[in-house]
């Protein structure tokens, strides 16, 4: 079967129209805040009150959502199981829903220093400090993760450096 063409403005998009709260996490995120990497999906998450999901689930039907490792599980069921990542193909390419980050307490841990960033054609998306998506990489532990962390670490040193607004 071929691989949806990704096309992360249409995900953002469905997402938006349902009035999903979100932020984007994971290595598109750490794109836009200025890292070197590639990526072909889009890595969520969110608040899990009854009201999101179900504008989540909307989103989900939106996209022709499938579910990419082929379980039947709808997706309350694997948030109350614990699920770490509940991933979904797209007819806009990956869509992956990460209940609960590596090394944060989730959404509303990472909301606190969120910035929405426009993207173009009408999208704006809110995505985590350059700080918080570096704990997130450091907390997965994994080898081919040190590279990624030690850009994200350079970047937030040059964030910092060149400040925050006008200095009086």
């Amino acid at each position: 079967m071929a691989e949806e063409e990704f096309d992360p403005l249409g995900i953002f998009a469905e997402l938006n129209r349902q009035k999903v709260t979100y932020l984007l996490i994971g290595a598109l995120a750490r794109v836009i805040q200025g890292a070197d990497e590639l990526t072909h999906g889009v890595d969520i998450t969110l608040p899990l009150g009854e009201e999101n999901l179900r504008r989540l689930e909307l989103a989900l039907a939106g996209l022709n959502a499938r579910p990419r490792d082929h379980r039947r599980t709808g997706l309350q069921e694997r948030l109350e199981r614990g699920d770490q990542v509940i991933p979904y193909q797209t007819d806009r390419g990956e869509l992956k829903v990460v209940p609960l980050p590596a090394g944060t307490q989730g959404y509303d841990d990472l909301r606190r220093r969120m910035s929405r960033e426009y993207l173009g054609h009408g999208i704006r998306v809110a995505i985590p400090s350059i700080d918080d998506l570096s704990r997130m990489v450091g907390a997965m532990g994994r080898d081919q993760d040190i590279e990624r962390l030690l850009a994200m670490r350079r970047l937030a040193e040059l964030e910092r450096s060149l400040g925050h607004g006008l200095e009086l």
